[in-house]
């Protein structure tokens, strides 16, 4: 079970778990004897060794140079490892930026996953481009989101050495325990350097809900999750620098209590789902409305990215599978003749979202299913599309998540240019 985070807090572990919020941007902060962390979109980690520095991620090529410039005003050693904690754009495609002028390539190390992800983004560029457009800017027609660094594909510097469960670096006078562990990908490494005491979660801390629940991307494992922070509190580190946010810096209490209340929030989402699900296997969203979510008042637990019902959701599509449990979405008729069907049953789109304007107020869900009947049934109606553009944008307004706050602007969006919700 998740603790209770407000009791026994010192005055300097309040003002760090306030402060270090998800979109935290900053640095370099020392956070051990010539060790360096800085983060504009998520974080990096320098250490500087005899042999050169190991980095810990790299970040995306978009800030990776600004972060470097961080670093640089602390150390001048060329790159001799660095350690990619998992193969996210904002974590694997920045290193160049990090590199020394005419330094030997270093070596890159990654679990052993890595490569078959960033095949699979290879294969799909316009679809990687296309969610993280409504992901990051609530739309799907976004130019920034064409570019090469948010479509995916291979980085210009890919791993050149594998593990799969674990290993031990010696690099100078300094020791780097990788450990696998899937989480939010099934290609995650935690870092950790005992003789700095320094850990390195990459995403599996990220001063938030976990991302263990995104609604477009691939299967994540909270199980699994909470069984690797559970082993990272056991190092005793005393620092600890995540994939997004601010670091705790020589705080080995509020380190270990950010470990433990975030695999308890995790455990107990998954032990609460799979009791429904043992209870007769209802359908998926009845599942979800049977569970109860867990809450925490933690700084690292509130629902800024992700929330806790979308994990919910994940663990059903692991244990569950794809079929929502309703006999007619086994092979479902097109959803437009669905629409229309509804539309002609309540006397006309406009009923139909005249009723969602009525609920909006009361129940804003049920209003939204309505709203999608509407526009499904006559998109190109400027009134449908301009009601329906309205409801969305409310509810996009009542969302904490940012997941959530931009796939419901990004249907108010698809609703405005009279386009079918994508």
């Amino acid at each position: 079970m998740a603790e209770n985070p407000a009791s026994q807090w010192t005055s300097t572990a309040r003002r760090t778990a306030q402060e270090a919020k998800f979109f935290w941007t900053g640095g370099p902060i020392e956070v051990a004897p010539d060790t360096w962390f800085t983060s504009i979109g998520s974080g990096v980690t320098a250490f500087a060794t005899d042999e050169g520095l190991v980095l810990v991620d790299s970040g995306t090529r978009l800030f990776a140079g600004e972060m470097a410039e961080h670093i640089r005003t602390r150390t001048e050693l060329p790159v001799h490892t660095a350690i990619y904690t998992h193969g996210h754009v904002d974590h694997a495609f920045g290193l160049g930026a990090f590199l020394a002028e005419g330094q030997t390539a270093p070596q890159i190390v990654a679990q052993a996953n890595m490569d078959e992800r960033f095949a699979r983004y290879a294969r799909s560029p316009r679809h990687n481009a296309t969610i993280n457009s409504r992901q990051f800017g609530g739309r799907t027609d976004d130019p920034t989101f064409e570019s090469e660094d948010l479509r995916f594909g291979y980085p210009e510097y890919p791993p050149t050495r594998h593990y799969q469960q674990s290993l031990e670096l010696r690099v100078g006078e300094a020791t780097f325990e990788l450990r696998a562990c899937r989480g939010e990908t099934d290609d995650h490494t935690w870092v950790y350097c005992p003789e700095r005491r320094v850990l390195c979660t990459g995403d599996l801390i990220i001063w938030g809900v976990p991302n263990a629940g995104n609604p477009q991307k691939a299967q994540r494992y909270p199980w699994d999750w909470a069984k690797g922070l559970r082993e990272m509190a056991e190092t005793g580190a005393a620092s600890l620098c995540p994939g997004h946010g601010g670091p705790v810096v020589n705080d080995p209490g509020l380190v270990r209590r950010i470990l433990l209340d975030t695999a308890g929030f995790l455990e107990d989402i998954v032990e609460r789902t799979l009791a429904v699900l043992e209870d007769g296997s209802p359908p998926h969203v009845d599942i979800v409305r049977r569970v109860d979510l867990p809450e925490s008042d933690a700084p690292w637990l509130q629902p800024v990215y992700d929330e806790a019902e979308f994990i919910v959701r994940n663990v059903i599509r692991y244990f569950g599978g794809w079929w929502s449990g309703r006999p007619s979405e086994l092979k479902p008729a097109p959803r437009a003749d669905v629409a229309t069907e509804l539309a002609a049953l309540a006397g006309g789109v406009g009923a139909l979202l005249a009723r969602a304007t009525e609920l909006a107020p009361r129940n804003m869900a049920l209003a939204c299913h309505l709203a999608d009947y509407a526009v499904e049934a006559a998109p190109d109606d400027p009134d449908v599309a301009e009601g329906v553009a309205r409801l969305y944008t409310d509810r996009a307004a009542q969302e904490t998540s940012l997941m959530a706050t931009n796939l419901y602007r990004s249907a108010a969006a698809s609703a405005e240019a009279k386009r079918p919700f994508a």
